[in-house]
């Protein structure tokens, strides 16, 4: 049978191992060497353990109580039962009976052992809860260890023991993961299982992006700016509303980052997903304005009653206000939390709105006449091959959103727009002069190629 002094080398064992402290190891110990006494001598027993970690030793004391007729064996002896060990018991009197753990029966060691393990499964569970419950949205890192059924069980690199795994509805489809390649997701939530809490974790959710945004911006982590919405087609386009405390700080300038570095971050881990970062507004008209970016929008009415927006945009700008199959317009009513009516300046005005949304402001008008518009059809630059997602952010958070508004740039005005670099500035140059080469000034939406 296995001595007292092994048992607490094993516990020793297990505390290092579960990391448990020597309290919780005490409470352990205790608590499975009562679930074996009741094993043996029933559920009411009682008895006083006392373990000396130092000797190595456990005491073991069953009390009972000293009656004349015995109800419940597990607490009571029989008078006479008593005064034949000690002639001095009387009736109410408690008798303590020594016991050697090395006498308890296989039976009530193994309840011993699963009374442990039950509890200490409870405490890995209680752990879990307390560590995660708090930290929902947060970034955690980790390894894939399995693959099964289209879901990525995940093994945390700071908490091993949480299990952690990521559906197929949460995940980026247009990545692919091998066993024991390191990734990184953002908390979605903790679910409970009959097994324990359970991590879901999110690489296809907003809360991911809004996640690694706040590890790339020091003024997210210092609670200055933060981001007040977002929208997502997983593996295409975000869209994100970011505000500041702070007037002097430009969030979405503290989002791009120096030459973009902070959205190129983001870029790179999302495989090249485009994002667009507007201006959060209190104001839903205002809002709805500048989450249609990078469309420049005339006029926006909104109608309480039925949570919705009406914009007006001109004719050149309706197929940006849109988007690749409604993308755009689809992200910014999810992005404002309003229902997005689209309209052109034609219709509008067919439909008896105000003409003068659209008549040149005084003063505007001689140079209205007087500017000439580039020739060939006009598209987004962000369907242009060869012009990176940074350089497109950039270009459109100077204003800057089609092919046509930079034609006519040459390489000095192009490094005058905040955060462009030289080297962008050569390849936008280059390109520029590809697509206009043969006079046409257009590109095929797709390939990006010339079109005679």
């Amino acid at each position: 049978m296995v001595s007292s002094a092994e048992i607490l080398v094993a516990f020793r064992e297990l505390s290092n191992s579960k990391q448990l402290d020597r309290t919780e190891l005490l409470e352990l110990l205790q608590d499975g060497i009562m679930a074996a006494l009741a094993k043996k001598y029933g559920p009411t027993v009682q008895a006083e353990v006392d373990i000396d970690e130092g000797r190595g030793d456990i005491k073991i004391a069953l009390l009972r109580t000293v009656v004349e007729t015995v109800e419940d064996p597990a607490r009571e002896i029989a008078l006479d039962d008593a005064q034949a060990l000690d002639e001095s018991f009387e009736p109410g009197d408690v008798m303590e009976e020594p016991l050697d753990f090395a006498s308890f029966g296989r039976a009530a060691v193994q309840a011993a052992k699963q009374r442990i393990i039950q509890r200490v499964r409870e405490g890995e569970r209680t752990k879990i809860r307390d560590e995660f419950s708090s930290k929902v949205g947060e970034l955690l890192s980790g390894e894939v260890q399995q693959i099964e059924r289209g879901k990525l069980v995940v093994m945390l690199n700071k908490f091993r023991e949480a299990e952690a795994i990521i559906p197929y509805r949460e995940q980026n489809h247009r990545e692919h993961y091998h066993q024991g390649e390191p990734l990184r997701a953002a908390l979605k939530r903790v679910e409970e299982t009959p097994k324990g809490p359970r991590l879901i974790l999110t690489r296809a959710g907003v809360e991911f992006v809004q996640a690694l945004f706040r590890l790339e911006v020091p003024e997210m982590q210092q609670g200055i700016v933060e981001i007040r919405a977002a929208a997502r087609e997983v593996g295409s386009r975000t869209k994100i509303a970011v505000f500041s405390r702070d007037d002097s700080i430009d969030p979405v300038g503290a989002c791009v980052g120096l030459k973009g570095s902070r959205v190129q971050a983001v870029v790179n881990e999302l495989g090249g997903e485009r994002i667009d970062i507007v201006p959060w507004s209190s104001d839903p008209e205002r809002f709805a304005k500048l989450a249609l970016a990078p469309a420049k929008v005339a006029r926006v009415f909104s109608d309480n009653a039925t949570h919705t927006i009406q914009a007006v945009v001109d004719e050149d700008q309706l197929s940006l206000a849109i988007g690749r199959n409604g993308q755009n317009v689809r992200l910014a009513s999810e992005l404002t939390g309003w229902k997005i009516d689209l309209y052109s300046s034609r219709e509008w005005l067919e439909r008896g709105g105000d003409a003068a949304l659209f008549a040149p402001l005084p003063g505007e008008e001689e140079d209205a006449v007087q500017r000439e518009e580039p020739e060939g059809p006009d598209f987004p630059l962000s369907e242009i091959a060869g012009i990176s997602p940074v350089a497109v952010a950039v270009l459109e958070g100077a204003g800057y959103a089609t092919f046509n508004s930079i034609i006519d740039m040459d390489r000095d005005e192009l490094l005058q727009i905040p955060g462009m670099t030289p080297e962008e500035a050569d390849r936008l140059v280059a390109l520029i002069d590809e697509l206009t080469e043969d006079g046409g000034g257009a590109a095929d939406a797709d390939g990006g190629q010339p079109v005679g």
